[in-house]
Parts: C-alpha cells; sequence; structure tokens
C-alpha cells in the first residue's frame, strides 16, 4: 500500500505531529508562568486575556495544559523505551532459544502478568517517591511482558526460515544470526507495539494522575488538571474538557499510527 493511500497512517501522523508540535511550543514558550498563582482571576471564564480562562487558584489553564503535554510525551517515550528493550531482548532470546531459558522467562512473565496492573502500579508509586520518572519506570514494567510476548511470538515463526537454517550451516554465530537476521526482521512488529503502548502508557498516567498517584503538586499532567476540574465541571466545563480533549486525541493518534503501520507492513 501506498502511503498516499494509508489512511490511517496519514490521520494517526498527523495527530501526533500536531500534538509534539504543541509540546515542543511548551519548552520554548508559554502565554504565562504556569505556577503563577492570581487570587483576583480564580476561574475565569475563555477570554482573550486568558483562552482557557484561569483554574481555582488563577492560573493559566492553557499555559498548565501546554506544560502537562511534556509530561504525557515523557513518560510515554521512557515507559516505551523500558518495555521494548527488555521485553524484546528477552522475548528474542527465549524465542530463540526454546529450552530451558525460554521456561524460565515465560514462568517469570506469566507470574508476573497475574498481578493486577493497578495494583503493581499503586504499590510502586507508593514505595518509590511520587514522580514523572518513577510514574514512567512502574508504567515500563508493565510494558515488558507485551514485548515479551510479541516478540518471542516472532522469533519462533522465523527462526527456522531456510535464511537461518543456512546461516547456521555457514557455521555464522548465534549472536549474529540474532541481531543481523532475526531482529532486523522482528522490528517493523515491534514498532507497531510501541506505537499502541505509547497511547496506553499516557492513558495510564492520566489515570494515576487523576487518582493522585501521579506527581506532586503544582506540576500539571493531564490527568491531574481533570481531576481538580471536577469540582467545577458544572461551571468551568472547559477546565476540564481540552485536557480530555487531548488525552483522547493521543490515544487515538497513537493507535491509527499502529494499524497505519501495520497496514503498510501488510502490503
Amino acid at each position: 500500500m501506498n502511503i498516499k493511500e494509508n489512511t490511517n497512517l496519514k490521520i494517526g501522523l498527523s495527530i501526533i505531529g500536531i500534538l509534539f508540535f504543541f509540546m515542543i511550543l511548551s519548552i520554548f514558550w508559554t502565554p504565562y508562568d504556569p505556577y503563577f498563582i492570581d487570587e483576583l482571576n480564580k476561574l475565569n471564564p475563555p477570554s482573550f486575556k486568558h483562552l482557557l480562562g484561569t483554574d481555582q487558584l488563577g492560573r493559566d489553564i492553557l499555559s498548565r495544559i501546554m506544560i502537562a503535554s511534556q509530561g504525557a510525551f515523557y513518560v510515554g517515550f521512557i515507559s516505551v523505551l523500558i518495555g521494548g528493550v527488555i521485553g524484546t531482548c528477552l522475548g528474542t532470546i527465549s524465542g530463540y532459544f526454546t529450552n530451558w531459558i525460554d521456561e524460565i522467562f515465560s514462568k517469570i512473565i506469566d507470574a508476573f502478568m497475574s498481578i493486577p496492573s493497578i495494583l503493581f502500579l499503586l504499590v510502586f508509586i507508593t514505595i518509590f517517591e511520587k514522580d514523572l520518572k518513577n510514574t514512567a519506570i512502574s508504567i515500563g514494567i508493565l510494558n515488558i511482558p507485551t514485548f515479551f510476548r510479541v516478540s518471542r511470538a516472532k522469533v519462533i515463526e522465523i527462526k527456522n526460515l531456510p535464511y537461518i537454517t543456512w546461516a547456521k550451516i555457514m557455521g555464522v554465530k548465534e549472536i549474529k544470526i540474532i541481531f543481523s537476521h532475526i531482529f532486523p526482521n522482528i522490528l517493523s512488529t515491534i514498532i507497531v507495539v510501541a506505537a499502541l503502548s505509547f497511547s496506553t502508557a499516557i492513558l495510564t498516567e492520566a489515570s494515576l494522575s487523576y487518582l493522585g498517584m501521579g506527581v506532586n503538586p503544582p506540576q500539571p499532567t493531564w490527568g491531574e488538571i481533570i481531576y481538580r476540574a471536577q469540582e467545577y465541571i458544572g461551571t468551568n466545563p472547559y477546565y476540564a474538557f481540552v485536557p480530555g480533549v487531548l488525552i483522547s486525541l493521543v490515544a487515538i493518534g497513537f493507535n491509527l499510527l499502529g494499524e497505519g503501520i501495520k497496514e503498510y507492513i501488510k502490503k
């Protein structure tokens, strides 16, 4: 399939591209200081001065939403990096050496997956400091089984193909076979999983922040903003509406991107 004909890929890239630009812009510029408290301008409606109004402490909502986008992409990137690197390495080794190594790794992953995700996250955040870094690490650990199972299944599927068998006959070292012949052929599948895991990570972080387990105030996240806004949803609905839309767009964008990549690979 031509990229121009791949609607999911085009829409997904467009949404993620706009949100990424929004995040990069926030590093260099925001309309106001997102942490400045203005007691005289609490819960102001949208205006030319404050495009999305102000929150219960008089802080500019647009500025806080922009800064919160950095946390969303940070959590998504770090969690996918942790889960992707560890899970793919373990899955590749386990799938290639289908012996006691595979049995041990598989048992460990199965045991870990038996733990409810929300319970693991809450325990992890409770034990360690409540911040974005630890949130990203905990979600990244939860991503490991997904990457492990996908990479393991893919390696098992291709390790007995003729060109792999021929490489073994020619005396090519197993480590070279894995990195030169097997890994490049599972990379496209891992990229699809990474795109889907990215959106899941951002949704998970937003859920934790909404529960008050994400970051410490005054650092904003989209989930934390929605949590603070729920008290004023009747009088100031825009307060919660915009971060909610952004979370939805991230999820939609990365899911469409993943589906688009999958369609491109199949064709």
